[in-house]
């Protein structure tokens, strides 16, 4: 089967202004995990065999709940199935608040198709309840089956199948003094930050104490509530670092459209790359356009690209007219990053 390429280019301005909401979270303002064991039940024969011991003891234990005495050897059913359930619990979430939450199979089930998960406790790493799941079990489309066909989803979804019993405590309001984290490290954003809000404020509300981290002071007479709402939603000069982000099981490139290249000469099996600094690359058949007043000129195998401002999609564009596969292009722009050629920082997933 021929692997398709997908190349997605992501245009950024070279400055922009951005709400610090979307650069920085509050420190202690996050989502906290919970995890919990549960059956899920009503299943088509497609849940646990009887190898998988731990389902069939747990069902036995929850029958004498009911007072329904079963020895686990006389449980033959394949209509149930063990699985772990996770779920995020939001920040100053209080009880009674709905959470959507995972169920994924842990013993030999086919599929967790029209199964019901029974009422089940998600703890937190300290070992409490924080919430209960039930409910049916939503597994989405069947992944190209025709009908009739098994649908091998041993992983579904319960929207607002939680319940919060208990709510993470965080006091935040009769805080002084906070702090952001940024989303990517940056001293120039951190000083960008500080002098935005200390102007906003009219006054030293704001100090970056690393290129991560900004502190915050509370004014007198105002609100954590209003305070932070006023912070977060700030207008910041933002430069977004620019970067390629390269998935090589899939083939997928994800590049800013003006990630530049400079001159250089790449081999790449039977292609040769030349990217030179000349405007006018002339008329010639051989000349395959790529984009506004550029175009490739290929010779003997040699892919020329003739103008000042060269970039990323200008190559993956041509590249991909050429018909290269790719990982071919992905070794091409790798070997570019390796010959300095590409400023941009690459990360390959």
């Amino acid at each position: 089967m021929k692997k398709v390429l997908f190349i997605l280019f992501l245009v950024f301005t070279f400055l922009n202004a951005e709400k610090i909401k979307n650069l920085a979270s509050v420190v202690g303002v996050r989502n906290n995990q919970v995890i919990g064991y549960g059956l899920v039940v009503g299943l088509n024969g497609t849940g646990d065999g009887t190898t998988s011991a731990f389902t069939v003891r747990s069902l036995s234990n929850l029958l004498q709940t009911v007072n329904v005495k079963i020895d686990p050897k006389d449980i033959k059913s394949k209509n149930i199935a063990a699985v772990i359930v996770t779920a995020k619990l939001p920040p100053f979430t209080r009880q009674g608040d709905k959470l959507d939450v995972t169920v994924s199979s842990i013993g030999d089930a086919k599929s967790l198709e029209g199964g019901t998960l029974l009422i089940t406790p998600l703890k937190g790493v300290d070992g409490k309840i924080y919430a209960l799941a039930q409910g049916s079990i939503s597994i989405g489309g069947r992944n190209g089956r025709g009908r009739g066909e098994l649908n091998h989803a041993t992983a579904g979804t319960i929207l607002n199948g939680g319940i919060v019993e208990k709510s993470v405590v965080y006091d935040i309001y009769d805080k002084k003094y906070l702090k952001l984290s940024l989303k990517q490290s940056s001293f120039e954003t951190a000083i960008d930050i500080q002098k935005s809000l200390n102007a906003a404020f009219n006054e030293k509300v704001a100090i970056a104490i690393d290129p991560k981290t900004i502190k915050l002071r509370k004014p007198d007479n105002t609100s954590v509530i209003s305070f932070m709402a006023k912070i977060l939603n700030t207008n910041v000069k933002y430069k977004p670092i620019e970067k390629i982000v390269i998935d090589e099981r899939t083939g997928t490139i994800v590049a800013g459209v003006n990630i530049k290249i400079d001159p250089v000469v790449i081999t790449h099996k039977n292609i040769t790359i030349k990217i030179v600094p000349v405007n006018n690359i002339g008329n010639s058949k051989n000349n395959i356009p790529v984009g506004q007043n550029m175009a490739l000129n290929v010779q003997n195998s040699t892919l020329s690209v003739r103008k000042n401002d060269v970039t990323i999609s200008n190559l993956a564009r041509a590249l991909q007219k050429l018909g290269a596969k790719p990982k071919d292009v992905i070794s091409i722009i790798e070997g570019i990053k390796r010959a300095g050629a590409i400023r941009a920082d690459v990360e390959i997933i």
